[in-house]
């Protein structure tokens, strides 16, 4: 940990300019373009310390001084304390938040050890995620002055620029680095600079001034006609590891592949002219093309327009970031999901056409046969990472193989709710970011605005939001068949469900082994000269120790009375991710996934089913095994004595019967007049041992054991199960 004793004078970088460009025309008129360009997501690979070193300074004075100025677009103070929308914060606290956010990760990952300011740190550490258009946040603040938070910021420029001058630096600057909470602080800063600006741009015209530094573009023309263009079928690979040279959200990071079939897609965005055909004829209006959630937005909001357009006597205009325009038709219509969904329902019907949104496996085949590239330090050919002015710009200007903006311009809306890759685990210090949108609630947003920029740029970063949420997005249509659905993004939060779900699939603690696969091990010492046909896993929980006998058996089966565990040997058996949180301490969870492929099952998962069942009252179909394995059962059946007197009828005769038990016997799960042992009998202590054999020796033969088997529970970070289950091994004789 560094804890830098001098704090230098602020520093500073210049504000933004932006001079007119001629690199780029459109007929005599030329956009606006930036100079000097804002600078790039770092490469964090390249370069000694020293480069380093310099690299992020310059990154992180771009980043705060620009943002900064984004908040000279506002009038007055008032502006800063008037909600732009209902939903949200109002500007002051986002002015805040972002200065904040590095203060807090810097003391998670020790590179300081103490807070500037406490109230601060708290007031803007969480913001509002826009969870519900129907949830208002009335939450009463005693926000500070806009000057005592630029105080503030100035502090924390000096705190972050002393320790990128002077505290320890081991390269490679990764996802284990404590230094990743500098570039991680840059890059959520350059979020909040777009989502910021859409607050603005949501704001009463009273409230913004029109700033030299925050210029729109001014060209405009006759609108293109859109037309289709064919795409070739292809495959889509994302393989986004620790070792990538630049930043990224844990929601990159994975492997992802996916066969995509030829479809065509629309050559322009959707213009403010296009999509006026769809509002004049009544689209909203009239309900039926729209979905059920954009039914309920539609019926809150009472829209009749989307949200940027606004109507006045002499025509329409378009609501900019700090100024209304007259419409500029050429331009791409600005909508949230839903509108956008309407859209495509009606040139659907109108049409015949199958149109829809892409997903976003078809918009990465479309930057792929655009032959696009990250941009990289020259100025992009696309409206974005702030490159030409600070607005969109006609949706036939920046050409990209056969389709215009496949990145820039607008984000563009797919129907692809945001999900995990395989391999996904959270950041440490981060690790909510991403989590709360696995809920097939917050749609993917593709391509980039005029705004977008660093992380945002690349091809590689996975933005959702919310379907009724209102960012510099847009969207083009595709027409294709139906959508592949995309994996399984729920994480298991019932705390027994996932606890198993670690006991069987997680980690191992303090150097036990994993039960299941333990017990399996141990069983096919005795199967050398067995048939193995079949197999059945009693009491099988969440499935590991059904998966392993597969290895060993043609077909297994795992029985279990509790639906909510089977569904997790169902789900990893349909070949998804398994995701589950654990409790750490409190409140406080971890994120956790593993699929069978990780374990080396997944060439087994064909062979295994999973049943729910009574294993005191089996279904006649559970019949002819060669082996059956009943797992810490015993001891948690209404009627153990029932099972054990009957589970002969479900083996072969020379079948194998293992049973391991740690013998908790509880009247709770067991009538205490049903336990098989653990008591007084005749005076002498009458074990469960000694009832097995009681209960199993007309049919069976003790072929192995006693013999115990630990296993470890995670309860907690902190707090662990350690049992030692006895385990007995019979073979069938009569």
């Amino acid at each position: 940990m560094y804890s830098g004793q001098s704090l230098r004078k602020t520093a500073q970088s210049p504000s933004p300019q932006f001079i007119q460009s001629v690199e780029f025309v459109h007929g005599d008129k030329p956009l606006l373009s930036r100079n000097p360009l804002f600078s790039r997501t770092p490469n964090l690979r390249d370069g000694d310390e020293a480069s380093m070193r310099n690299s992020l300074r310059n990154y992180f004075l771009d980043t705060f001084t620009t943002y900064e100025s984004l908040f000279e677009c506002l009038a007055n103070e008032q502006a800063f304390y008037t909600k732009p929308i209902t939903l949200r914060h109002p500007l002051i606290f986002y002015y805040g938040h972002t200065a904040t956010f590095f203060v807090n990760k810097l003391l998670l990952t020790r590179m300081i050890s103490e807070r500037l300011n406490h109230r601060f740190e708290s007031m803007f550490a969480v913001g509002v995620d826009e969870m519900s258009w129907d949830d208002l946040n009335d939450a009463n603040y005693q926000w500070p002055t806009p000057a005592e938070v630029k105080s503030y910021r100035d502090q924390v420029r000096a705190m972050v620029l002393d320790l990128i001058d002077n505290a320890p630096l081991q390269l490679p600057v990764d996802w284990n680095n404590p230094w990743w909470a500098i570039i991680m602080g840059i890059e959520h800063e350059r979020i909040h600079l777009e989502t910021s600006s859409v607050l603005i741009r949501q704001h009463k015209l009273e409230f913004v001034n029109n700033s030299p530094d925050w210029q729109p573009n001014r060209i405009t023309g006759i609108a293109p006609e859109n037309t289709l263009v064919n795409v070739s079928a292809g495959q889509v690979l994302l393989a986004k590891d620790k070792t990538d040279a630049f930043y990224g959200w844990d929601n990159e990071y994975g492997t992802h592949t996916a066969d995509v079939t030829a479809f065509e897609a629309a050559k322009f965005l959707v213009s403010n002219q296009e999509f006026l055909q769809f509002v004049e004829a009544g689209g909203y209006l009239n309900s039926h093309n729209w979905e059920e959630e954009g039914k309920g937005w539609l019926s809150y909001t009472k829209a009749q327009h989307p949200t940027f357009w606004v109507k006045k006597t002499n025509g329409w205009y378009l609501r900019l970031m700090t100024e209304e325009v007259p419409m500029p038709w050429d331009w791409p219509v600005e909508v949230n999901y839903h509108e956008a969904k309407a859209f495509c329902n009606w040139k659907k019907s109108e049409t015949g056409l199958a149109v829809r949104l892409p997903t976003e496996d078809e918009w990465y085949r479309l930057y792929d046969v655009a032959g696009l590239q990250d941009v990289s330090g020259n100025a992009a050919d696309a409206n974005i990472h702030l490159d030409h002015g600070s607005s969109s710009c006609p949706v036939n200007y920046f050409a990209h193989g056969d389709f215009f903006d496949v990145v820039g311009n607008v984000w563009q809306w797919t129907e692809t709710p945001i999900y995990p890759f395989d391999g996904f685990e959270v950041h440490a210090i981060y690790d909510d970011f991403t989590t709360p949108t696995f809920d097939e609630r917050h749609n993917l947003i593709k391509g980039g605005s005029w705004i977008s920029c660093g992380n945002e740029s690349l091809r590689s970063s996975r933005y959702a939001f919310r379907r009724h949420f209102f960012q510099h997005a847009g969207f083009r249509y595709v027409v294709s068949g139906e959508i592949k659905p995309v994996p399984n993004s729920y994480y298991e939060t019932d705390k027994l469900v996932s606890e198993y779900a670690e006991f069987h699939y997680g980690d191992e603690y303090f150097g036990v082994p994993n039960f299941s696969k333990a017990l399996v091990d141990l069983a096919v010492t005795q199967l050398i000269d067995k048939p193995k046909r079949k197999a059945l896993d009693l009491g099988c929980a969440t499935g590991r120790a059904t998966f392993e006998l597969a290895k060993h058996f043609d077909s297994v089966t795992g029985v279990d009375f509790s639906a909510r565990f089977i569904n997790v040997g169902v789900q990893l058996a349909a070949g998804e991710t398994l995701r589950y949180t654990l409790a750490d301490e409190g409140e406080l969870v971890s994120y956790k996934s593993r699929s069978l492929a990780e374990l080396d099952l997944a060439e087994v998962k064909e062979k295994v089913e999973f049943s729910q069942g009574d294993a005191c009252n089996l279904k006649s179909v559970f019949t002819d095994y060669d082996f059956i394995i009943a797992a810490n059962l015993i001891d948690r059946l209404y009627s153990p004595a029932k099972f054990l007197s009957t589970i002969h009828e479900r083996l072969q005769v020379g079948g194998i019967l293992m049973l391991t038990s740690p013998y908790t016997w509880l009247a709770e799960h067991t009538p205490r007049e049903d336990w098989i042992g653990g008591f007084k009998k005749d005076g002498e202590s009458f074990t469960t041992l000694d009832g097995l054999h009681a209960h199993l020796g007309k049919h069976f033969r003790l072929i192995k054991g006693p013999q115990e088997v630990p296993f470890v529970i995670r309860e907690t970070k902190r707090k662990f199960q350690h049992t030692l289950s006895e385990v007995t091994i019979w073979e069938r004789i009569r």
